[in-house]
């Protein structure tokens, strides 16, 4: 219990961010390639959808303009709510502060994962059905999550910077450091980021495959392990906040006046 207390808890370490990053990042790439099939669009993918916007604006195509912005819009709703969950939990100093986003993730991939099929047929007034909608703010729930988990060093839903990163530590790990170089001027990879970077763009792929494997053949179903996972890592932070969340905190009792400035 403590190890999954400080796996999702307000204190960070390097290694507890490396873990969930991995794992989130297995989790994004099974919801964006297992997602795909369904809706046959990358939920996760916000850069395909400004250029879809932009693109189908430019064509007078309005049916894709207005999926690609309910999908935008519903990212950025999900990254949003994770800010206020995340400052409200620090305001109220629970160690939850950060469980509560991920919990709110694995609740709504539980739903989606038993209803799925349903959403589908929901329509919305973005000319896509709820199910892109619903995935789309997942994936901006997770990402902002782990960002702000991270300092902003691990991105999950998408590998762009992941890549970009780990080219950048490539390089330096093959740069040719002429003999006689000073120490300090010595260009060296970091081998931890190296490590991390590969790492994640590895888990991202074995989920892509493992969901895309998933939705062929078991269905939406597929999804609800990989919400259990996520709802029991949110558990143990929120059980040690259960007195905080139970009674609101009280407001602190205003200093008294100097005894000179009291009335008589």
């Amino acid at each position: 219990m403590r190890r999954l207390r400080h796996l999702t808890g307000h204190h960070r370490t390097v290694a507890s961010n490396r873990v969930l990053g991995l794992l989130l990042a297995f989790n994004a790439g099974a919801v964006n390639a297992g997602g795909f099939l369904v809706v046959h669009l990358y939920t996760s993918h916000m850069t395909g959808f400004v250029s879809m916007l932009a693109d189908n604006l430019v064509l007078g195509n309005m049916a894709l303009v207005l999926g690609a912005l309910g999908a935008l819009l519903a990212f950025t709703s999900g990254a949003a709510m994770t800010a206020v969950l995340v400052n409200w939990g620090r305001q109220r100093h629970l160690h939850s502060s950060y469980a509560l986003p991920l919990l709110l993730v694995g609740a709504l991939m539980l739903v989606f994962g038993l209803v799925g099929a349903i959403t589908l047929r929901w329509h919305t007034p973005f000319a896509v059905p709820a199910t892109v909608l619903l995935l789309s703010f997942i994936m901006g729930l997770q990402n902002a999550t782990v960002t702000k988990m991270s300092a902003s060093q691990i991105r999950t839903t998408h590998m762009t910077g992941v890549v970009t990163d780990l080219g950048i530590e490539l390089g330096k790990m093959l740069y040719w450091n002429r003999a006689g170089t000073p120490a300090q001027a010595l260009v060296r990879a970091n081998q931890a980021r190296l490590r991390l970077f590969a790492g994640l763009l590895a888990m991202f792929l074995v989920g892509g495959v493992a969901g895309a494997a998933g939705f062929k053949h078991v269905g939406f179903v597929f999804v609800v392990p990989l919400a259990l996972v996520l709802l029991v890592l949110s558990l143990p932070p929120l059980w040690a906040d259960r007195a905080r969340l139970r009674h609101p905190l009280h407001r602190p009792v205003p200093a008294a006046a100097p005894p000179e400035l009291q009335k008589k």
